[in-house]
């Protein structure tokens, strides 16, 4: 397929320059369905992207389109803030019934906002406010968000300079096997809390993502995330886990965390919460946590309620029965034995992922930029990951077919062997 470049006229003369997908794909969409974007020439695009992970189950999933059509239809609450409505009711109850009793969470749930950000900036004044303590314990590589909060835990120097002043009371620690495993695990960080002269002030809480989206699909060991736990509650601080992009369902089980077996104190959840690619987010925290005065922490837009009515349908529709966990590990199995191809062919190329999320990387850092251009020239969808893009990110719909994904797949071993 060859795609000539559409005028960008408009985009280019009125739209700030911060924009950044679109220079990589450098299409007008116009539909889409499924796993699939279509431009307005009529191209087709595979979409190994998924709105960066808020698309879990798809472009207008049918089941889920026709629950906001018929919401919507009936003049259904649009803007509710945190006034109780219907349909709110409906996404509480759902969330309890099928996600939080049967993993037996004791979570209560609060609705900070419509955007991830919003969700880490609640969790981290809820430790701090919890605590009585200002600092936060991140770790290298870490993506939270770009509002200041969230940009004080996180460790990309690009997005923490868009900041313009200091962020401040977070401090970074190594994430697991950062020293390649020659270092044991937490030795550092337990040697600054023990030691009364190492200028650490005894932090609030950890927040910590169980696979790093942004930061190249750096994967934590279920023994590593265990061990944090531990520290943790030795230590008097709470263990915040940032599922964002990779809760709902996107390494296998609803929450990433659950393969450790552990119980986060806190767990922020967007992107694909909604179900529908709407704003919404969620804030999950134990009870005895929740010390909020009413109105201390709100938003005008955290009453989404056309995404409380897609949330519960995603949620009824593909969590009931339990099959879309062994769906998306068996999904997962399909991309690993391509990864593995495609590392036996280029002896310069490594892969990590879980579940539906993969990453590939290069010893040339500039490598996965080109694939992933070389990529769209081919109809397919791909972003780039980690603090130089040096990381090729597969981050398919979980509801993508085998013969979608296996031409995905395809696509990109070309991709690769094209850019050698």
């Amino acid at each position: 397929m060859t795609i000539t470049p559409p005028a960008l006229s408009v985009f280019e003369t009125l739209e700030s320059e911060v924009r950044s997908y679109c220079r990589g794909w450098p299409a007008v969409f116009d539909r889409a369905q499924g796993a699939r974007l279509t431009d307005e020439d009529g191209h087709s695009y595979l979409d190994f992207f998924a709105g960066a992970g808020s698309l879990n189950y798809g472009h207008n999933n049918p089941v889920l389109k026709r629950a906001l059509i018929d919401y919507i239809e009936r003049d259904g609450i649009t803007h509710g803030l945190d006034m109780a409505t219907t349909a709110k009711r409906a996404f509480l109850d759902t969330f309890q019934n099928v996600v939080l009793r049967p993993r037996d969470l004791p979570y209560k749930v609060m609705f900070p906002g419509p955007t991830g950000t919003n969700a880490v900036e609640s969790a981290l004044k809820l430790a701090r406010k919890v605590k009585g303590r200002e600092s936060v314990v991140s770790f290298t590589n870490a993506f939270h968000g770009m509002s200041l909060g969230s940009l004080a835990v996180t460790g990309n120097a690009f997005k923490r300079a868009g900041a313009g002043i200091p962020l401040v009371h977070g401090t970074p620690m190594p994430f697991d096997n950062y020293f390649d495993g020659q270092v044991p695990d937490f030795l550092w960080f337990e040697r600054l809390l023990e030691d009364q002269g190492s200028g650490l002030n005894h932090p609030a809480a950890v927040i910590v993502e169980t696979v790093q989206g942004e930061g190249g699909i750096n994967v934590a060991r279920a023994e590593w995330l265990r061990a944090l736990q531990d520290l943790c509650h030795r230590q008097d601080m709470l263990l915040i886990v940032d599922d964002i992009q990779m809760g709902c369902g996107r390494t296998g089980g609803f929450f990433s965390f659950e393969e450790a077996g552990i119980t986060p104190d806190i767990v922020t959840l967007s992107k694909s919460i909604s179900g529908y690619g709407l704003p919404m987010s969620l804030c999950l925290f134990k009870p005895e946590l929740d010390v909020w005065e009413p109105g201390e922490h709100n938003g005008t837009f955290r009453g989404n309620n056309p995404a409380f009515v897609t949330a519960a349908a995603a949620l009824d529709a593909y969590w009931a029965d339990g099959q879309m966990e062994k769906q998306t590990l068996a999904r997962g199995h399909q991309v690993e034995q391509t990864m593995l191809a495609i590392c036996g062919e280029h002896d310069s190329a490594r892969f990590r992922g879980r579940g539906l999320v993969w990453g590939l990387e290069f010893d040339d850092p500039a490598r996965a930029t080109a694939v992933c251009a070389r990529a769209f020239e081919l109809g397919m969808l791909l972003e780039t990951s980690g603090p130089q893009s040096e990381v090729v990110k597969l981050l398919p719909p979980l509801t993508i077919t085998p013969e979608e994904l296996d031409e995905g797949l395809r696509t990109l071993a070309r991709a690769v062997r094209e850019t050698a």
